[in-house]
C-alpha cells in the first residue's frame, strides 16, 4: 500500500465499485485507489455458480450480518449477507440479471426532478457494459451480408461489453409445467424479463460465463485495470472514516480531502489530489455505517455515540428498503427434483462429474431458475409479485434438502411499503450496524403477502401441475383468511438480500434526501460536501421490481460519466 494522492479514491470494490474503477482509470492521467475489506476472489467456490452455499455466511466472502428482531417476522432475526471479497455481492448473490420494471426508473426521476433516471436514459447505460449471449451471432453474417440479430434486440440489449449476460445451462420438467400452470392461470410466457415490462414467466437470464459465475471482478477489474500504472489495488482495506475538512477559501464549507484505512497492522490515509473525489460504493449497509462513523447523519444518533456532527444529515441509514420472500413448499410425484438427485452419493458425484465435464447440470444452478412476475391482485395496475422457483426445498437456507421430493415457489412483493434503518451501534468502525428492514410493517404489505400466497395457491391448482399431485407443504391449506396468511408470511418469510435506500438521492427540497440527484453528499445545510459522492444501491429512492444487481452497475455506468464530466 502506497499513502500517495489519488484522483479518485473508491471505497468498496464490489457490484458498483469494480464498474467505477475501470471507467475513472481509463484516464491514464488519473490516479485511481480501489479500497476492498474483504480479499481477492481466490476463493474456489466464488466462481462454482452453487457456490453461493459455501460463501454466504462463510467469513471468507461475507460481512455475516443480522437483522434485528422483527414485529413483522413476529420476533425473527434473519441472516444479512453481504459480499465481503472483490466483486463484492455479485461474487456471491443469485447470478440473475433482472432490469426491473420501466416505471421505476421513470419514478426516480419523478422524485428527483432528474431527467436522467429515465428509463429511456437508463436503458443505454445498461447496454453500456452488456455481453449479452443473444448478441454472439452478430459477428458472422446471416449468409446474405446482414447480422442476424433483430432490430428489437439491439434497442434492447447490448454486446460486447463486460457484463456477461447467459442462458442457463439446465432445465428441469417440473419447472417447465410450473410455467405452463402459470400460463393458464393468465401470466403469459416471456424470453425477456428486461424489456420495460417484465411481466411473464420464463427462465431467468443468468450472470455467468462458459458455466462459471461471471463476477464484477473479472468483468471489469481483470485484466483491464490491472494492467493500467494508474491504477492500485487494496485489499483487506477497511475503511474506517471519511476525511471530513472545512475549506477556508469556501466560507468553512465542508470537503472530502481522503480516506482513512485499518489494513491489518496499522491506520493509513489515502489523500485527493486536488479537485479529486471519494467515490463510496460500500452498499446499502456499508455505506452509511461510514458516513455516520465520519460525523455525516442524523445528529440525535451521532451524539449518542460520541461523535462529532459535521452534518447534521438525517437521512443517512433510514429509508432501506428490501425483498422480503414467502416461500411456499409443495411435495410432488415422479417429478425429478434435486431433493433425490443429491439424496445419494451416486447422485452427488454424478452431479459432480457432469460439471467437471461439461460445466452443466445442478452445480451451474443460480439459486433459482424458473421466474414470473405478475399482479398479487386484479385491482394492481402492473406486476407487484415476482416469483423464484426452485426443484427443491429444505427448511431454510443452510438447512438439509427435504428427504421427500418437493419444489419451492418463493413469492416477493416488489414494492413494500415498509421502511426500515440502518444505523451504528457504537464510535467502533469494527461493531456491525443494526440493520431493521421493519418487514411487514404496513398493511398493505400483509395484504399482499396474503393476496400472493393465493395466486401461487391458484397456479399449483392448474391442470399443467396435476400429473405431480402437488401437495401444500409449506405453509399448509389450513391457513386461508388474511390474518392467518399474513401470520404465516412472518413465520416462514426470508429476506432475498436486496438492501436499497439507506442514502437515497433526492430533491433539495426533501429533507430525507442525502444525495443530490447527481449522487453527490449533500451537507445537512443546503449545501454538498465537496468530494464526495455514493454510489451504489443505497442511493436507490425506491426499491426497482426485481433483482437489484443490474441496476445498481447502470447507475455506477451513469455516475462514472458524471465524474469524469462527460
Amino acid at each position: 500500500m502506497s499513502e500517495q494522492e489519488f484522483d479518485y479514491i473508491v471505497v468498496g470494490a464490489g457490484t458498483a465499485g469494480c464498474l467505477l474503477a475501470n471507467r475513472l482509470s481509463r484516464d491514464k492521467a488519473k490516479r485511481v485507489l480501489l479500497l476492498e475489506a474483504g480479499r481477492k476472489d481466490d476463493y474456489h467456490w466464488i466462481h462454482v455458480p452453487v457456490g453461493y452455499l459455501y460463501c454466504i455466511d462463510n467469513p471468507r466472502a461475507d460481512w455475516r450480518y443480522k437483522t434485528e428482531p422483527a414485529a413483522g417476522l413476529n420476533g425473527r432475526s434473519l441472516l444479512y449477507p453481504r459480499g465481503k471479497t472483490l466483486g463484492g455481492c455479485s461474487s456471491i448473490n443469485g447470478m440473475i440479471y433482472m432490469r426491473g420494471q420501466s416505471r421505476d426508473y421513470d419514478q426516480w426521476a419523478a422524485l428527483t426532478g432528474e431527467d436522467a433516471w429515465r428509463w429511456d436514459n437508463c436503458l443505454p447505460d445498461f447496454k453500456a457494459h452488456e455481453d449479452h449471449y443473444k448478441g454472439d451471432s452478430s459477428s458472422r453474417s446471416s449468409g446474405k451480408g446482414q447480422s442476424p440479430i433483430s432490430p428489437e434486440f439491439s434497442a434492447l440489449h447490448g454486446h460486447g461489453g463486460e457484463w456477461r449476460v447467459d442462458k442457463q445451462r439446465l432445465r428441469w420438467e417440473v419447472l417447465d409445467a410450473f410455467a405452463e400452470a402459470a400460463v393458464e392461470a393468465g401470466i403469459p410466457a416471456t424470453d425477456d424479463f428486461n424489456r420495460g415490462s417484465n411481466e411473464g414467466v420464463g427462465y431467468f437470464e443468468v450472470n455467468q460465463k462458459n458455466g462459471w459465475r461471471w463476477n464484477t471482478a473479472k468483468a471489469f477489474l481483470r485484466p483491464t485495470c490491472y494492467g493500467r500504472p494508474n491504477f492500485e489495488l487494496w485489499t483487506m482495506a477497511q475503511a474506517t472514516r471519511l476525511l471530513i475538512e472545512r475549506d477556508p477559501h469556501d466560507g468553512g464549507a465542508l470537503r472530502c480531502a481522503g480516506i482513512e484505512v485499518w489494513d491489518g497492522l496499522e491506520r493509513l490515509q489515502a489523500r485527493l489530489a486536488p479537485g479529486g473525489e471519494v467515490v463510496l460504493s460500500s452498499g446499502s449497509i456499508g455505506s452509511p455505517q461510514l458516513l455516520q462513523l465520519s460525523g455525516i447523519g442524523p445528529a440525535a444518533l451521532l451524539r449518542q455515540h460520541g461523535i462529532e456532527v459535521l452534518a447534521d444529515v438525517p437521512g443517512v441509514g433510514a429509508n432501506l428498503q428490501d425483498h422480503l420472500q414467502i416461500r411456499s413448499v409443495y411435495k410432488v410425484q415422479g417429478a425429478r427434483t434435486l431433493n433425490r438427485l443429491a439424496a445419494t452419493p451416486w447422485g452427488k458425484a454424478s452431479i459432480g462429474l457432469e460439471y467437471l465435464l461439461r460445466r452443466t447440470g445442478p452445480m451451474s444452478m443460480a439459486p433459482s431458475q424458473l421466474g414470473a412476475f405478475t399482479r398479487s391482485s386484479d385491482e394492481r395496475q402492473w406486476p407487484n409479485i415476482q416469483y423464484h422457483v426452485q426443484p427443491l426445498s429444505l427448511d431454510a437456507f443452510g438447512s438439509p434438502l427435504h428427504s421427500f421430493p418437493a419444489i419451492t415457489a418463493s413469492v416477493c412483493n416488489l414494492n413494500p411499503t415498509s421502511r426500515g434503518t440502518v444505523q451504528i451501534k457504537s464510535a467502533r468502525y469494527q461493531d456491525a450496524p443494526a440493520i431493521a428492514p421493519n418487514y411487514l410493517a404496513t398493511d398493505e404489505d400483509r395484504r399482499v403477502a396474503a393476496d400472493s400466497l393465493r395466486v401461487t395457491r391458484r397456479i399449483m391448482a392448474q391442470p399443467a401441475m396435476a400429473r405431480f399431485a402437488p401437495e401444500e407443504f409449506k405453509p399448509g391449506v389450513q391457513y386461508q383468511t388474511d390474518e392467518e396468511l399474513a401470520r404465516l408470511a412472518g413465520d416462514i418469510a426470508s429476506t432475498i438480500f436486496h438492501p436499497v435506500g439507506t442514502t437515497k438521492m433526492g430533491r433539495d427540497d426533501d429533507p430525507m434526501a442525502v444525495l443530490t440527484p447527481r449522487l453527490q453528499a449533500r451537507d445537512g445545510a443546503g449545501g454538498v460536501i465537496a468530494g464526495l459522492r455514493v454510489v451504489d444501491a443505497g442511493a436507490m429512492p425506491t426499491i426497482t421490481s426485481g433483482n437489484t444487481n443490474s441496476p445498481t452497475l447502470m447507475m455506477a455506468e451513469k455516475a462514472a460519466r458524471w465524474i469524469v464530466g462527460r
